[in-house]
């Protein structure tokens, strides 16, 4: 129950920091490109660089670091299992330690402490961009990339709103799945006892509510904005037009020199 309250994927933190006001293009863009250079660049120098930013760009946004580090919680299953796979099955080096066919080689230990740390940067770089972007930014964000593809008949606007809608149901769902799982609790349900199997079996009672409200909220949804006479993006207009500003620009230019700088240091490692 407590790794339900851990999940930070779509949650806003609402402020108005510099990193708040920046265009949502911005930091879709700049979130991608984060993403990108993560993967190219290798070494503890260009990771501790880039881990650097990121908790610098948290403290000017002002979002709490716990918070998001919270979001790791539910992910430290696959965090230790990456780290063990590659510790066990990289060779190369000193051997460090053997038991049997189990063996721990230097080069064993460095990748996957370098990979688990990639996947803990990965997931608290790219919550920054949920925690200082609101929904409805998020969308106008993604439609306005997605527009040019528009001419070869994507329909951009439908699939923002879709994604955005995903995002922002995550934190509702987790909620109403704490609020079910604490009602068959009361109830005598049983969670956390028992084989897999079992366990997997006692979630039914969980499982089956959860998919109901889930439609429920859904056709809720579509009946509020048929209500509104919800027509997709043809001719909307919008209160608020995405412009770029002057902080974009600085925001980009100083993105680009961080990047640079990760790729040069890890050619230096």
């Amino acid at each position: 129950m407590s790794l339900l309250k851990n999940v930070t994927i779509g949650q806003y933190y609402p402020g108005d920091s510099v990193v708040h006001r920046l265009d949502p293009r911005t930091k879709l863009g700049l979130s991608f490109a984060f993403i990108i250079v993560l993967f190219l660049v290798k070494g503890f120098l260009p990771y501790a660089w880039l881990a650097a930013a990121v908790l610098l760009v948290a403290r000017i946004a002002k979002v709490p670091l716990r918070m998001m580090l919270r979001g790791l919680k539910p992910l430290t299953f696959i965090i230790l299992l990456t780290f063990l796979l590659h510790v066990l099955t990289t060779r190369g080096g000193v051997t460090l330690w053997q038991l049997g066919f189990l063996r721990v080689d230097s080069n064993g230990l460095v990748q996957g402490t370098l990979l688990s740390f990639r996947l803990m940067l990965l997931v608290v770089a790219t919550s920054l961009l949920t925690f200082t972007t609101s929904p409805i930014a998020l969308t106008d964000g993604l439609e306005r990339i997605l527009q040019p593809a528009t001419r070869l008949g994507l329909p951009a606007h439908e699939l923002a709103m879709m994604m955005t809608i995903a995002l922002r149901f995550i934190p509702t769902l987790i909620d109403e799945a704490d609020k079910i799982m604490r009602a068959q609790l009361a109830r005598g349900a049983d969670f956390e006892t028992g084989s897999i199997v079992q366990r997997a079996k006692n979630l039914l009672p969980l499982l089956v509510p959860l998919f109901v409200s889930a439609f429920r909220r859904a056709d809720e949804l579509a009946m509020a904005m048929e209500a509104r006479a919800y027509r997709g993006g043809k001719n909307r207009t919008r209160l608020k037009v995405l412009r770029y500003s002057s902080i974009d620009f600085w925001a980009l230019s100083l993105s680009t020199l961080v990047f640079v700088a990760a790729h040069y240091l890890g050619r230096l490692a």
